[in-house]
């Protein structure tokens, strides 16, 4: 072993809860999606909602990844909601509109890949979810400067209680400037069932377009 590996992590586990089966998919990905997002639900799985959002800048092709909560599934797409006016994820999405989104529920030893085109959803419709948060996370939305440097926690404090001062008594807070939901509309979706011996099932959901009907095919693991 060299002596400059800091880590050494052989795994022994074996995978043996489901299987995939290709005649059980369900022929749109994004009912096939909700049915597992369900189940994760019901099994108890802690923060089901927890993603992984990859996003690259160009033209350096810089990749960034970092988990958010999903919020909101439709007939289009998957929404999460962030700041879009400071973050680095912002800025990446204005240089390239492709994202992907990896969802993990390690109780059910099931994972799912999501790759496509990202847009932002309407004012009204982010102002819509936003009035459902908490009072104090609506307070800190306009206090952070999201991925912008502070020069310390009493500063970032200093700026909550501020927002807190503008705000009180006022019960419905705004909807702060560039923060708001995307959705990322998919062109690519694949469910991965763990499997013994590593021999996984792994069944993609492809198409051109949104015009596009979905092929199916059955990935090697």
């Amino acid at each position: 072993m060299s002596k400059d590996r800091l880590v050494f992590a052989p795994s022994t586990k074996q995978y043996e809860k489901s299987q995939l089966l290709r005649e059980n998919l369900d022929p749109n990905p994004i009912v096939q999606f909700n049915k597992w997002y369900q189940n994760a639900i019901a099994s108890g799985e802690s923060l089901p909602e927890s993603v992984t959002l990859s996003t690259a800048s160009l033209p350096s092709g810089r990749v960034s990844a970092r988990v958010v909560l999903f919020k909101e599934l439709d007939l289009r797409g998957f929404i999460v909601f962030s700041n879009w006016h400071t973050s680095k994820k912002n800025a990446d999405i204005r240089s390239n509109p492709q994202a992907a989104l990896t969802f993990f529920w390690k109780s059910l030893e099931q994972q799912v890949r999501i790759e496509g085109h990202t847009e932002f959803i309407s004012q009204d419709e982010s102002l819509e979810y936003f009035r459902t948060r908490p009072r104090e996370s609506r307070i800190g939305a306009h206090a952070s400067p999201q991925s912008q440097p502070v020069l310390s926690r009493q500063a970032l404090d200093d700026k909550v209680g501020l927002a807190r001062q503008k705000f009180e008594g006022v019960e419905d807070i705004p909807l702060p400037e560039g923060w708001g939901g995307l959705r990322i509309v998919p062109t690519e979706i694949e469910f991965w069932q763990g499997r013994a011996n590593r021999v996984h099932d792994r069944f993609t959901y492809k198409r051109e377009n949104e015009d596009s009907e979905w092929a199916i095919e059955r990935l090697a693991p």
